[in-house]
């Protein structure tokens, strides 16, 4: 996995060009599925309702840290793809700017095709996912 970029708009670069590489979705669903398995060791005590991201099929939990000029979040889900997914998103948004959290558009999960290639319960459940994590970031900036 790449050190941290930059901007998250480096971030989402690394992204496009990464997936780029595979040259069907059964590739890019295996490499999402080896992103989740990469994701940091994720604490049982912190598998909790406060931090159950609703919304999503499978279980997600979000946790933030830092303040609002670096957060950080740590993630977890009970699904191997779910896990790829939020790979990703900690890759673009975490240990940033609040500000940056907030002024960021998803905009690698359409430039990959993920929009087209998710079930609309993943696609919902990714929403939820980044809806909470701007939530976060706005509560950090009040």
């Amino acid at each position: 996995m790449n050190a941290t970029a930059s901007t998250a708009a480096q971030a989402q670069q690394d992204i496009v060009e990464e997936f780029a590489f595979f040259g069907d979705w059964s590739e890019r669903y295996q490499y999402l599925i080896d992103l989740g398995k990469q994701l940091p060791a994720f604490p049982e005590t912190w598998k909790t309702e406060e931090h159950r991201v609703h919304g999503c099929q499978s279980m997600v939990w979000l946790v933030p840290s830092g303040d609002a000029s670096k957060m950080h979040f740590d993630a977890a889900s009970d699904s191997a793809i779910v896990s790829g997914l939020i790979a990703l998103v900690l890759r673009v948004y975490s240990d940033r700017p609040a500000q940056e959290i907030l002024a960021t558009e998803p905009g690698y999960i359409q430039a990959i095709g993920l929009s087209k290639h998710l079930s609309p319960t993943r696609s919902n459940g990714l929403a939820a996912m980044l809806v909470r994590l701007k939530q976060y970031a706005a509560e950090a900036l009040a």
